[in-house]
């Protein structure tokens, strides 16, 4: 595929749009078109579609996946294609739905395969993140006609859920690879009266057996007593439409085994199939396990577990038959055993072994925003505090996307959080935090209808204990959103595991590649060189929010502390420092999304919108209210040298003010010298007049990034380390 013939730049320049022609419809009807961005009218960014590449040319820029836009200009919607170079404002959350952007250069794109076949494809453009032309129309979007250019009526990629690219039949997930995404993933219950005969089954023991010479095998009967998180395996090169699979637990009466749903067959039963259903299986094959992947801890169930074979179902070769049976038809005699569950309290949790699995629940008070970390692919998590009755601590949670994208993102303070398949993780010289796997399920309150766990005898200890609760109280400890990086940065820095450099190209190089809440822990070595004190002003305060006691008691202790008179401070040769400066990164500013809120209910759609990552496809709903501004006392700037003197990072430092907040749990309250040395070093806070002690001192800090959209980058101090709590190992 190439673009189609570009006509003279010079020629193609228009003065000016006129403003009884939709935007769109003039755009559509040129080959190639360049305009001035005072000369081009806005449009509405709907949705984003990402999918993965088509071509090579994304791969050489090192992006391997490709976006389809769709747009309205109160007239039309238009699905385009962006153009590779400009995929970094996606990363960058720029261009994004609910906003304008205005298109400075385009053409269309013919399918030289395909008669009839292509599609407007942007190539420059203006993003206007803060209007939105679409909340000003008096119409419904999905309401509004598609915009076909004439002679392309057969390209149903414009008109439907699928992508522009016609190699690649199916998005992804804006964020991440692991979600079900799109029309395509059939979630409707099947109902299945059909009569089986059950006589010619064959159990799960027989099948290890049978391995080499399984001609064509008998039928199963089976239940799923354990469904993990959705694989996407696709990448350049690989021709396969529907590249996932997943793994199942299933059982029968004789022991457990994998069973592994292939390719096609994911978006067409993977949100059908749940823990407890029971599968009439025909036309399986079977392979080798792979020995060494993950696994869900199964001993409770004290059943043989077959883990040297496992049942594949495939779209074709062949092609398996799977029978949803529903559950009044499940008769007792099959003898398929009933689903089990660990569960565990938080007074019960230090007493466990590291990596110990098992299952949680709780009554969530905290979750914090959703954030993003990039290995071969981006994985979605967030942390979230839940309490149980049990303990005065609360259970610490880390849990990334596990393919329950209706459930991650609506975790809110206030519900009943399950979680199940969750990995213990021991901190040194701190609390323990329980870890999600590729196991683990989860579900909140909406969800627990007809969930097996419900009659576990701890749940229903835990059932009776909220009932003992009063919502306002607990309400006034929930929490949501902004900053919180867990564990903390360890006693001793080990910079074998994090590099500390003060290395200009390294530290920028960070900066610059850090992608749409996407989370980086770096080290710095080097001098701070100013500490100053920015205190919140206050008048921006909503008239209709009024400070809570605690928040006013916290101010006032606040500023007692740096009441002294000192609100900033300098080194004494920092002024000479900043001229042989090449690089100085002036990103030491707290923003709102640093700052968790306070859960209420009345605002919850706003808080939860405002928490998640931002939709992939504009709706009404997403047209939140501003957030009320949350009442802090202010923060510290400090101005971080690197030790080669050529690079200076401006970060912030949020001190913990009260023992409530979020970041004060796990957090070592060993008594310090009162320092802001110590200050920083243990994340309570200090007076500033005791800065001088920094003058000359060479420390290690370690800084947490995190990308929240567009020219916010955020950057705080995790932890300073002087040079005797650095090990050189």
């Amino acid at each position: 595929m190439r673009y189609g013939a570009t006509l003279d730049v010079e020629s193609n320049t228009v003065s000016k749009v006129p403003t009884r022609s939709p935007i769109l419809e003039r755009l559509c009807v040129t080959q190639s078109l360049k305009l001035r961005p005072e000369d081009t009218s806005p449009v509405t960014v709907v949705a984003l579609h990402r999918y993965l590449a088509d071509s090579g040319e994304a791969q050489q820029q090192d992006d391997s996946y490709s976006y389809d836009v769709t747009l309205t200009d109160g007239v039309w919607r238009a699905k385009c294609f962006l153009h590779s170079s400009l995929n970094h404002v996606v990363h960058k959350n720029y261009l994004r739905t609910g906003t304008d952007i205005s298109i400075t250069q385009c053409s269309f794109v013919y399918n030289e395969r395909r008669l009839g076949h292509g599609y407007l494809c942007i190539e420059d453009l203006t993003c206007r993140t803060d209007t939105c032309t679409v909340r000003t129309y008096d119409k419904d979007i999905s309401a509004l006609p598609i915009l076909v250019k004439h002679g392309m009526e057969r390209t149903i990629s414009l008109q439907s859920d699928v992508p522009l690219q016609v190699s690649r039949k199916h998005y992804l997930p804006l964020w991440n690879n692991d979600d079900p995404d799109g029309e395509m993933w059939a979630s409707e219950p099947l109902s299945e009266n059909t009569v089986l005969d059950v006589s010619k089954i064959t159990f799960l023991c027989n099948l290890e057996g049978q391995f080499q010479n399984l001609q064509k095998p008998f039928p199963l009967l089976v239940k799923i007593i354990h469904k993990s998180r959705l694989r996407y395996y696709g990448k350049y090169g690989l021709n396969i439409d529907y590249p996932y699979m997943t793994y199942f637990e299933v059982a029968d009466q004789s022991g457990t085994m994998s069973l592994v749903l292939w390719n096609d067959l994911c978006p067409e039963f993977y949100q059908r199939l749940h823990e407890g259903t029971v599968l009439y299986l025909q036309n399986y094959s079977l392979k080798r396990s792979y020995l060494n992947r993950s696994r869900p801890h199964m001993d409770h169930y004290r059943m043989n577990a077959f883990n040297s074979v496992e049942i594949c179902l495939n779209p074709r070769k062949p092609a398996s038959v799977i029978t949803i049976i529903s559950p009044k038809s499940v008769l007792p005699q099959w003898g398929l055993p009933e689903i089990s569950y660990r569960f565990i309290t938080r007074s019960e949790l230090n007493q466990l072994s590291n990596n110990f699995v098992c299952d949680i629940i709780g009554l969530v008070t905290f979750v914090g925003r959703v954030e993003r970390i990039r290995c071969k692919k981006y994985w979605t998590y967030r942390w979230i505090h839940a309490v149980d009755g049990t303990s005065d601590l609360p259970l610490i949670i880390e849990m990334f996307s596990s393919s329950q994208p209706e459930i991650f993102s609506h975790i809110c303070p206030m519900t009943y959080l399950v979680c199940t398949q969750m990995r213990l993780c021991h901190v040194n010289g701190g609390l323990p935090y329980l870890t999600s796997s590729c196991e683990t399920r989860m579900f909140i309150t909406g969800y627990h209808k007809g969930q097996p766990y419900v009659s576990d005898p701890k749940v229903k200890s835990f059932i009776q204990w909220t009932k003992t609760l009063k919502d306002n109280v607990i309400l006034q400890k929930t929490t949501l959103g902004g900053y919180y990086s867990y564990p903390r940065a360890p006693k001793i820095f080990i910079q074998s595991v994090e590099s500390a450099s003060g290395d200009n190209d390294n530290i920028l190089s960070e900066f610059e590649t850090l992608q749409y809440r996407e989370h980086k822990r770096v080290a710095i070595q080097g001098q701070i060189m100013a500490v100053q004190f920015i205190k919140r002003q206050m008048s921006d305060k909503s008239p209709c929010q009024t400070e809570e006691p605690q928040v006013v008691s916290n101010i006032l202790w606040f500023s007692s502390l740096t009441g002294s008179g000192v609100t900033s401070w300098e080194s004494s040769d920092w002024l000479t420092q900043k001229l042989s400066v090449s690089e100085h990164l002036h990103r030491g500013i707290l923003y709102e999304d640093s700052i968790s809120q306070r859960f209420m209910f009345e605002e919850k759609n706003s808080l939860l919108q405002w928490s998640n990552l931002h939709p992939a496809r504009f709706s009404p709903e997403h047209s939140r209210d501003p957030i009320p501004p949350v009442a802090y006392p202010g923060y510290y700037r400090i101005t971080i040298l690197g030790v080669n003197r050529q690079l200076a990072v401006d970060a912030a430092y949020v001190p913990v003010v009260h023992p409530n907040e979020p970041c004060a749990v796990g957090l070592l309250q060993d008594p310090h010298g009162n320092t802001m040395l110590s200050c920083l070093s243990s994340g309570f806070l200090c007076p500033l007049s005791t800065d001088a002690k920094l003058e000359g001192l060479h420390v290690v800090c370690v800084l947490d990034l995190c990308h929240l959209g567009g020219d916010q980058v955020e950057v705080l101090i995790n932890k300073v380390y002087k040079v005797t709590e650095v090990s050189l190992q």
